[in-house]
């Protein structure tokens, strides 16, 4: 169990002079797929999965739109792959084991994030608290929240009320015990 631990944190390391050399799109694909996630761009239905597979053309040319994290091994130590994604509007994080509350507070700093995500689905990943809930606020174009088997939450309708009062314009779904 240590060594998986070991490996994701080395998929998770970031790599600054990759980020220079390829853009912000393509240094976060690569990170997202080796942790098992999935990336849709624009412009296209199709979910890109296979890391062998991704496209190739000119540098800028694919902008991550959507971003599904399920069961990925994707952790704080990578999120500053997040900064340059001006495109992204919706992310998708579900049976997320490393996806704790900083992951959250790091997601809402994130300034190009706070442009651009619509929508975020939050789903089976038990280190969330309701302090990492009520760090969303900074998100301030989501439209859209939906947060599901989250047994860290404590004070649900609390949490919501603080985050709906930064965001007015925020539609939270709940499906929480």
């Amino acid at each position: 169990r240590r060594f998986w631990g070991w490996l994701n944190a080395v998929f998770n390391k970031v790599d600054y002079e990759r980020i220079q050399a390829v853009g912000p799109d393509r240094a976060a694909s690569e990170w997202l797929l080796r942790c098992g996630a999935l990336v849709r761009y624009q412009g296209s239905q199709k979910w890109q999965q296979d890391y062998n597979g991704l496209p190739t053309g000119p540098l800028g040319k694919y902008k991550i739109e959507a971003i599904n994290a399920t069961e990925s091994c994707i952790m704080y130590r990578g999120f500053d792959y997040l900064d340059g994604l001006e495109h992204v509007t919706e992310i998708k994080l579900q049976k997320c084991i490393y996806i704790q509350d900083q992951c959250l507070q790091r997601l809402s700093e994130t300034k190009t994030l706070q442009k651009s995500l619509l929508q975020l689905k939050i789903i089976s990943c038990g280190n969330v608290t309701d302090k990492g809930i009520i760090a969303l606020h900074k998100l301030t174009n989501l439209e859209y929240l939906y947060l599901s088997d989250l047994p860290a939450i404590r004070q649900k309708e609390t949490t919501v009320h603080i985050l709906q009062q930064a965001l007015p314009n925020l539609e939270v779904e709940l499906d929480l015990e």
